[in-house]
């Protein structure tokens, strides 16, 4: 069998495993409070240009984006989003949790647009009974999105004049940056995410990380009792080591791009062979995910051998299905592919 499910179906990519090992021994603080972790978060830092953001560093996607949402909004406030949005989706009511309502807009491949945001929060001022009314208090999006597309410099540019036009923060999820920032579709480097946002996370679980995100606050912003609350939510781990390792070993030298180009690469590779058998996509992308149309016949030929998702129920009997690589995709996998569907 191959895995085309997701980025995070292998453990970790050997030269964070060999990070790991050879540190195992040393005995350091707990919490995140080792060298490690320090000069991790200067190195993201540093990556990020004039900018000198404040990181820290929690244990999964879902814990992260309940722990900043929750703690940069007021208790009256919820988060917009796409309708798509993994908050939206995938998360298991996870914000609601926390207290906050999830409110979410029509989404066009899995991107809001910086009109439709501006009109819900004029609508909502605009109503005079807006007070009995959950306030819009954040909004979010995903670089890159839920559907594997991104956001140009200037559609997040022009979201956030108007989050700052209203004076609400703007937040990315960043569980898949590594490749976005590796597309050569992208416009978006981490410095202009620090110009762009008022908080982001460089994800490392989707990218070759055992676990763990790293979570940037580009402006001297960090929330107050940010850390409490990260204690509170479960999202620190008392090892914190493994996280500062890790992420010191993905930007301490090219691990990083590498990671995202091969993710990418392998992407392109894998559109050619779905182009090569005339198998129609569903939505092709400059990212590592993409989503082809199958009938429920083909898919269910093809999962003898390979793993995927399925994504949306068509008509038809057709459905739209996933299919992502990362940095562990090999050559043998997608050839693999390419003479399966000789056979379809």
């Amino acid at each position: 069998m191959y895995s085309f499910a997701n980025d995070y179906s292998e453990g970790a990519h050997p030269d964070i495993l060999e990070a790991l090992c050879k540190t195992n021994l040393e005995q350091l603080p707990g919490y995140g409070v080792d060298h490690y972790c320090q000069q991790a978060s200067d190195l993201i830092a540093n990556a990020c240009g004039k900018y000198h953001p404040t990181v820290y560093f929690l244990a999964g996607g879902t814990q992260t984006n309940a722990v900043v949402i929750s703690s940069m909004l007021r208790p009256y406030q919820g988060v917009i989003c796409a309708s798509t949005a993994h908050i939206a989706v995938h998360e298991a009511g996870a914000i609601e949790w926390t207290g906050h309502k999830v409110l979410p807009l029509p989404s066009t491949e899995g991107k809001i647009s910086a009109p439709s945001v501006q009109s819900y929060l004029e609508s909502f001022f605009d109503d005079p009974t807006h007070e009995h009314m959950v306030w819009p208090g954040m909004v979010y999006l995903s670089q890159p999105t839920e559907y594997g597309t991104l956001y140009s410099y200037s559609e997040m540019k022009s979201i956030y004049d108007v989050c700052r036009a209203f004076h609400i923060p703007l937040y990315i999820d960043g569980a898949r940056l590594i490749y976005a920032l590796e597309s050569p579709a992208n416009d978006i480097s981490l410095e202009d995410m620090c110009e762009l946002t008022d908080a982001f996370y460089i994800g490392g679980t989707k990218a070759g990380l055992l676990c763990g995100e790293a979570v940037v606050f580009p402006k001297k912003n960090t929330p107050a009792g940010f850390i409490t609350m990260v204690k509170q939510k479960g999202a620190m781990m008392a090892k914190g080591r493994v996280l500062g390792i890790q992420f010191y070993s993905l930007f301490s030298g090219q691990l990083m791009h590498d990671i995202g180009k091969h993710g990418i690469d392998a992407a392109e590779k894998l559109k050619s062979v779905f182009h090569k058998h005339c198998i129609p996509f569903f939505l092709e992308t400059p990212t590592n995910q993409q989503f082809v149309v199958l009938s429920r016949k083909q898919a269910a030929r093809l999962s003898e051998q390979f793993v995927f998702e399925r994504w949306e129920v068509l008509e038809n009997d057709m459905c739209a299905y996933r299919f992502v690589t990362s940095w562990a995709t090999d050559d043998e996998a997608i050839i693999a592919l390419d003479r399966f569907l000789n056979t379809l």
